[in-house]
């Protein structure tokens, strides 16, 4: 046996193909390479998938303890990610049922397909119903680098609306350079607007779409820090608010009242050595939590919803599935 980050592989198993497509696939979830809910859970659905069309063992007992070192190497790239823990375990779903290697393997290769086609088509459908709220003349905002949300400004581009977009530079990692090159290179109108002046844009703006990271029960909604304060400048304006998320977004951990981790980074990733003396301390928290009553809907896959129905939707579409025992 070999162990490669926290990977203990069999004899049977093909070592280099785990080491580049669960280690490697983990890693770049971890140095933000992967960034953005939706593709770090098709991301992590995939690496599973082809680590399963690879494995060449045909003990049952093994394979089954290597797949939980690896589905555990990569939900541990990022812990507080609803999405990649849903992605995970949807692929991996019915595997304890499994009555030999092949009948296992086949099994999560389809998970992973079905889940990151409903995932991409999820994505599709949240576009065209969040256009439908961008109208001529419009003014927008948007926040760090959602592909859910960058959809629905697209998709009303590309229904040939005129209306200008203001995003997020999105600090520290800046992922607002991104979002407004993708926009950029689309056709939009799009401006980038340094994180502190969004109060003073707001007065200006008709919709605010952004992403989310997790959705919880109750309907408050865990996304790249900042979000919330989009989400209190547009209460005071009076600026209708959407969040745009698949429903594998949704946390089935918070309806038994588990809290949602938020994950804290690097000071490097806020400041270069020496910048500052040593004794001032940094606080870099990734992500941040807005309370349901400052979001005007949440626009899914199965439609546009109030916050106060995250849970009804939560057991009805997502069913056993997200009651995966660990």
């Amino acid at each position: 046996m070999e162990i490669i980050d926290n990977l203990l592989i069999t004899d049977e198993c093909d070592v280099a193909f785990v080491q580049d497509i669960i280690a490697e696939t983990a890693e770049s979830i971890r140095d933000m390479t992967i960034r953005g809910a939706g593709r770090i859970a098709r991301a992590g659905a995939d690496a599973l998938g082809r680590f399963a069309g690879e494995y060449s063992g045909n003990d049952l007992a093994a394979f089954r303890e290597d797949l939980s070192r690896a589905t555990k190497t990569i939900l541990d790239s990022r812990p507080t990610a609803v999405s990649l823990w849903n992605g995970v375990h949807s692929t991996i779903l019915g595997v304890d049922g499994a009555s030999s290697v092949d009948e296992a393997r086949e099994l999560i290769i389809r998970n992973s397909r079905e889940f990151c086609d409903r995932s991409e088509k999820a994505v599709e459908t949240i576009a065209r119903i969040g256009a439908k709220r961008i109208e001529d003349g419009d003014s927008v905002m948007t926040h760090c680098n959602s592909s859910a949300a960058l959809g629905v400004i697209k998709e009303a581009h590309r229904q040939g609306k005129e209306f200008r977009v203001f995003a997020t530079e999105s600090r520290p990692w800046r992922q607002g350079i991104l979002t407004v090159t993708e926009l950029a290179e689309a056709g939009v109108d799009v401006t980038m607007i340094i994180d502190s002046a969004v109060r003073y844009v707001m007065n200006d703006i008709d919709e605010v779409f952004v992403g989310a990271d997790t959705i919880t029960s109750h309907g408050a909604v865990i996304n790249k820090i900042g979000t919330s304060q989009l989400a209190l400048a547009a209460h005071e304006a009076r600026t209708n608010f959407f969040v745009c998320g698949e429903t594998y977004k949704f946390s089935p951990m918070t309806m038994f009242g588990d809290m949602v981790a938020i994950e804290e980074r690097e000071t490097s990733e806020v400041v270069r050595p020496g910048e500052i003396p040593d004794s001032v301390k940094i606080f870099n928290p990734v992500f941040d939590s807005t309370p349901a009553q400052y979001i005007d809907a949440i626009i899914t896959e199965v439609g546009m919803i109030p916050p106060t129905a995250v849970y009804s939707i939560m057991v009805r579409q997502l069913g056993d599935a997200v009651f995966y025992k660990e």
